[in-house]
């Protein structure tokens, strides 16, 4: 079975940085995009930042120039560096995995982690 685990939330100070990571569990063949999203309380889920296959990235504009998206291939992890955090960061991270194919060629079309908690303090 494939899941997604993550890990490296947590309370931080303003100005701040903390490291998510994002491991897919399984016997993995591929995997298309992977994406962290967030939700901050009372707000709709958000996506941050997305590298595809080929590693190209993207973010929302809130974070650009903050947050860096990274990917293991070889060992199916996501990492998320998150720099100059602010209040506004506050949230539980989602780690998200697009089109996946296991070596038994099983595919999930859109696979989420279980949250992971950044807490920002002003």
């Amino acid at each position: 079975q494939v899941q997604l685990v993550e890990s490296g939330g947590g309370l931080v100070q303003a100005g701040g940085s903390l490291r998510l990571s994002c491991a897919v569990s399984g016997s993995i063949f591929s995997i298309n995009a992977m994406n962290w999203y967030r939700q901050a309380p009372g707000k709709e889920r958000e996506l941050v930042a997305a590298i595809t296959s080929d590693g190209s990235t993207n973010y929302v504009d809130s974070v650009k120039g903050r947050f860096i998206i990274s990917r293991d291939r070889a060992k199916n992890t996501v990492h998320l560096q998150m720099s100059s955090l602010n209040p506004e960061d506050t949230a539980v991270y989602y780690c998200n995995a697009r089109s996946v194919l296991t070596t038994r060629l099983r595919r999930y079309d859109d696979l989420w982690g279980q949250g992971t908690a950044v807490t920002v303090s002003s």
